[in-house]
């Protein structure tokens, strides 16, 4: 994934080897300026980068019982939606883009652009297209910027579905986005199938996406 980088080398104080320094333990940043994208690509290879609102927020990579629920969410979707899948098609679904959207710079779990939108794959190492679709997986260091910033965001973009699937607590909430609010269709809990805008050609047994037994899951925690 492009965004993460090595550690820059310039002098200390709001340039890059300061911003590698403060990331070490906070999620957001406190760079008293914009955060622009030299700052982000200075971030080490153990965690994620995003520019929200001017702001630099990093968190962990994924620990593995929220890795497990969006590699399978994105290998049934892809099987079902993705070219050359077994279902309707018709899809472009892929875990972890960068995307651009004006000055922001987001990493949702998994993405989903209707091919009519976005035909081809770009070049760049980014996408500058809003997604149709993006899912974020919740854990305790992004769930309230998740559900905020990036939330009010993606509907300033004109993504027009967002599922949050939260695996500690085995739910799938799935929102769609109506004017300038999301409204909530549906929310689900524990091992059940589904079918949930805009997928709902295909059924997603949620099951498959949390496979630990409950005892686990503070150990997976981040």
């Amino acid at each position: 994934m492009s965004l993460i980088r090595g550690f820059g080398r310039k002098p200390l104080g709001t340039g890059n080897a300061a911003v590698s320094r403060m990331m070490l333990h906070m999620p957001k940043l406190d760079l008293a300026r914009l955060a622009t994208y030299d700052d982000l690509v200075a971030v080490p290879d153990h965690l994620v980068a995003e520019i929200v609102d001017g702001e630099l927020w990093t968190s962990p990579r994924p620990a593995p019982r929220h890795a497990r629920a969006y590699t399978r969410l994105v290998s049934r979707l892809d099987n079902a939606f993705g070219s050359g899948g077994a279902g309707p098609g018709g899809w472009e679904i892929l875990a972890e883009p960068e995307l651009h959207l004006g000055a922001h710079v987001l990493v949702p779990d998994v993405a989903g652009w209707r091919l009519e939108r976005m035909p081809r794959l770009p070049e760049t190492a980014y996408f500058d297209v809003a997604p149709d679709w993006v899912c974020e997986v919740l854990s305790p260091t992004t769930t309230n910027l998740d559900r905020t910033k990036k939330l009010r965001i993606y509907a300033e973009f004109g993504v027009r579905h967002t599922w949050l699937v939260d695996p500690v607590l085995q739910t799938l909430e799935v929102l769609r986005l109506d004017g300038p609010q999301w409204t909530l269709l549906d929310t689900r809990v524990g091992q059940v199938a589904v079918r949930a805008e805009p997928f709902g050609g295909v059924e997603i047994d949620l099951g498959l996406l949390w496979p630990f037994d409950d005892a686990g899951a503070s150990r997976d925690r981040h």
